[in-house]
């Protein structure tokens, strides 16, 4: 058997999963490493996409040509869209999915890619050769002794590498419950040069559906016209599975913070950090003590299962107490636990080891994508491994890093911010980390990112013809807002007072729109659009025409940035040579060795003082760079 590759993924879920499917589509003879060929794209916590700014992500990864939104479209249980009160920039639809189909039909779609192996086995060392003062990667090795050769090496191990699972005050191996830890590889990196610390993160217990009282409990359903993840046509309409809502109680509390003695977060044997965004119950209890109740969903695992996800009930405790807290709350007093919470801590690798591309700045040839690399969530994981798979294709093939914009995506600010800025907790997307999200809208990721995937060669010729229908509708109801007038009749100020406003003058269509109550569904009843291919976008045609000030005030601080992020960095330079820099700014700069001054100016710790002397080096070095390709 030919066991040479252009590239080898090693961990099969999310980020690995998209990283193969990246690989494989652009071209290059892909193989896919599982520890487990039955846990492909497993969720393993929340079985649920989206959410806010973790919607952008899964936006962007299928206007790209990716996977997870054709993934989660396929496989919900119920979708719905998340802060509607609430402007266009922080809206987001976050679905309920089924768990076991979902990992079944991302691994149906990887076994009938060309060009892609998978494979069950463990790695536990890197092949690399040195000369000339560049190491290059050149495979991998695994448990059973078999040495495995490719380009470049993905890796993708999530929770795996040295995994500890802890319940209460017991601990065992494991990347997972009921799963095996990974040994051997961070070793293999460690002795590399690369700088390995601890995370953790933990997941609540799953109980017996058959066995709660729904019927004291709120039930929450999805919406009755449903939005979907993928810019695709025709999306598959399922039967939508209610949610249930419990909440903690004083008792519950009390049962908390008499057990924190049992807890190996508060006893010290867990001493890394965990997400902060997504805490364990009894951090909730103890954080928030003037809090009376927390709110606890009672999710379905599945549409042929009786499996209930507690998500909020995030603990570590030991597993008679777990008992007492289930059975505090109200619709759960004789609720049974099939599957019981738990904690787990693992290795990680800090971003700022590795450039914007996902690429080791040590090891030629080495990327990284997913938890390993220091994020939370199946998003997040996604969005890197697809970057990883399309830069690792591109380095098989001498071409550059492609990097992802900070203006032009969340996927650029999620990488930039795992490359530039030192975490010391599992990184979490929010639609604050973006200061350009009102221009990253996760309606209008198509428009911002399917351009790019077709550049890449991700998007494929139907794909491409579906965005540019829509392009196409855009435009030409634009130009028909822009021109049609209404006049001050009765019958108009009639239909325009239900929205609170009136004209005592002719108006176009478009400045009508541009007023705070007006909506789309007003200028319909005014006047009907014509006829097109496809339904139109009104939600993000209003969006624009409303926000235009703002977007356009957004695009003239891109431009100032711009300036910065064209102004390339010489690997010449010696950061620790540069006299005036403050001695913080000498250190970061040396360790995270950003390739632009915009990238230096983003950086903890480097001040405008210290980006006013890096620009002095380079205007009198005569350094100045070709853009960078973005």
């Amino acid at each position: 058997m030919d066991r040479n590759y252009d590239v080898v993924i090693v961990g099969a879920g999310h980020a690995g999963c998209e990283a193969a499917h990246a690989s494989a589509k652009l071209g290059a003879k892909t193989l896919l490493l599982a520890l487990n060929l039955d846990t492909i794209a497993m969720m393993p916590c929340n079985p649920a996409v989206g959410g806010p700014a973790k919607s952008h992500l899964v936006k962007e990864i299928d206007a790209l040509g990716g996977l997870m939104g054709l993934a989660s479209d396929a496989t919900y249980l119920q979708l719905k869209t998340l802060n509607l009160s609430k402007g266009p920039a922080v809206r987001s639809l976050r679905a309920q999915s089924d768990k076991k189909e979902y990992s079944m039909w991302v691994k149906h779609s990887l076994e009938n890619i060309p060009n892609l192996d998978i494979y069950q086995a463990m790695v536990t060392n890197l092949l690399v050769e040195s000369s000339s003062n560049v190491t290059k990667v050149i495979g991998v090795g695994t448990s059973l002794g078999e040495n495995i050769y490719s380009k470049t090496v993905i890796i993708t191990t999530g929770t795996f590498l040295s995994g500890k699972v802890h319940v209460g005050l017991k601990s065992s191996s494991g990347g997972r419950a009921g799963e095996f830890a990974s040994f051997g590889l961070t070793d293999s990196l460690v002795s590399l040069g690369f700088k390995s610390r601890r995370l953790k993160t933990g997941t609540p217990p799953r109980l017996d559906g058959r066995t709660i009282n729904y019927s004291v409990l709120e039930e929450h359903y999805g919406d009755k016209t449903p939005s979907f993840f993928s810019f695709l046509p025709d999306r598959p309409a399922r039967e939508q599975v209610p949610c249930h809502l419990t909440r903690t109680n004083e008792k519950t509390h009390e049962i908390i913070l008499a057990n924190l003695d049992k807890s190996p977060i508060y006893t010290g044997i867990i001493e890394c950090v965990g997400p902060r965004y997504c805490p364990s119950i009894e951090d909730k209890v103890v954080r928030f003590k003037d809090k009376p109740s927390h709110h606890l969903f009672l999710e379905p695992e599945g549409r042929y299962t009786k499996e209930i996800y507690l998500q909020g009930c995030s603990t570590s405790l030991p597993i008679e107490i777990q008992w007492q807290i289930v059975n505090s709350l109200p619709g759960l007093e004789d609720a049974l636990i099939m599957r019981p919470a738990y904690a787990v801590e693992y290795d990680y690798f800090p971003g700022t080891q590795f450039n914007h591309g996902l690429m080791s700045k040590e090891v030629e040839g080495l990327f990284i994508a997913g938890q390993v690399l220091g994020t939370s969530g199946y998003e997040e994981a996604a969005a890197q491994g697809l970057v990883a798979g399309i830069n690792a294709t591109r380095y098989v093939n001498g071409l550059e890093n492609f990097v992802f914009e900070r203006e032009s995506s969340y996927i650029g600010t999620l990488i930039d911010d795992l490359v530039t800025k030192e975490m010391n907790e599992p990184y979490r997307m929010l639609t604050s980390r973006s200061e350009y999200r009102l221009l990253l809208r996760q309606d209008n990721a198509d428009q911002r990112m399917t351009p790019i995937g077709r550049e890449l060669g991700l998007v494929d010729d139907f794909r491409w013809s579906v965005f540019n229908d829509k392009m196409e509708v855009i435009k030409n109801e634009k130009d028909r807002l822009a021109k049609t007038k209404v006049r001050p009749q009765e019958e108009v100020n009639n239909i325009l007072s239900k929205y609170g406003e009136a004209i005592d003058e002719p108006i176009t269509l478009e400045d009508l729109l541009k007023r705070p109550n007006i909506t789309y569904e007003c200028i319909e009843q005014l006047s009907c659009p014509r006829e097109a291919v496809i339904p139109i976008p009104s939600f993000e045609i209003e969006t624009e025409i409303k926000y235009e000030g703002y977007i356009n005030r957004q695009l003239q601080q891109i431009m100032q940035q711009n300036k910065f992020d064209k102004i390339k960095i010489s690997k010449e330079i010696n950061f620790k040579e540069l006299e005036h820099l403050s001695n913080e700014a000498r250190e970061k700069l040396d360790k995270i060795k950003p390739i632009t001054i915009g990238q230096a100016a983003r950086i903890g710790g480097v001040s405008p003082a210290d980006i006013t002397v890096l620009l002095a080096s380079i205007n009198k070095k005569a350094r100045f760079a070709e853009p960078v390709m973005h």
